[in-house]
């Protein structure tokens, strides 16, 4: 079968236990210096600047999944000159990944929560605005849609997904720019992987209609990306 044809159940190294912080390190700057490049950062500002109510109160933006944090820099690095009242909160399972988020994002108004993100503790607060960026793609479709459900129960105003889109040239590319580049084990062998278990616009359609969410809007973005936008209002 044409393994573009369906999504990939091979699970991604950084989805097991036991990696080293030292290992994480690299790898979560090297993610950034990707989604740097080749313009994830600017997709998931792009979610943001779509979702953002045009009244100029304080809003709460969340991430779930967040890794190192990048994701959020970004956002304030945007919002630098915009002076929108934004409020951040980071969360992801992996201790590692809020270590370093603490640790390298001491610059944004945020928290960071050590925990799975149906569990995590906001204090009885809906943030405004929640997004994943390449997140969803390590769930199953069962999986993906609790969480869509989940994501719309708990944002006031809406929420944005950023992931990859399953395709043969992003297959192949990644694996060369990574191969030639990438001084991490764990993105040399978990790019291509993320590709593959990456999605298809019709596959987005069909979990947002099983998720009974109506109001939404898919985008193809450059490079090989989905922004899923799900505004609540």
């Amino acid at each position: 079968m044409n393994r573009y044809h369906q999504r990939s159940i091979q699970a991604e190294l950084i989805d097991e236990a036991g990696i080293s912080f030292s290992d994480w390190t690299v790898c979560l700057k090297e993610l950034n210096t990707i989604n740097s490049l080749l313009g994830g950062h600017d997709i998931t500002v792009e979610g943001v600047r779509l979702l953002l109510p045009a009244e100029r109160k304080e809003i709460i933006i969340a991430e779930i999944g967040c890794g190192g944090g990048d994701n959020l820099k970004a956002i304030h690095r945007w919002n630098v000159n915009k002076h929108y009242p934004l409020r951040y909160i980071g969360i992801d399972l992996n201790e590692a990944c809020i270590s370093f988020a603490d640790k390298h994002c001491s610059e944004l108004s945020a928290e960071f929560i050590c925990s799975d993100y149906r569990q995590a503790d906001l204090k009885n607060r809906y943030p405004d605005i929640i997004f994943s960026s390449l997140f969803c793609h390590h769930f199953t479709d069962i999986q993906l849609v609790d969480m869509l459900i989940w994501l719309k129960l708990n944002s006031r105003v809406g929420f944005f997904i950023n992931d990859l889109q399953r395709h043969p040239l992003a297959f192949h590319s990644i694996q060369l720019l990574t191969r030639l580049f990438s001084g991490s084990y764990l993105v040399k062998n978990d790019a291509p992987i993320s590709v593959l278990r990456g999605f298809k616009r019709a596959e987005w359609k069909i979990l947002l209609q099983r998720s009974g969410i109506e109001n939404y809007s898919i985008k193809w973005k450059w490079a090989f990306r989905f922004l899923i936008i799900v505004n609540n209002e």
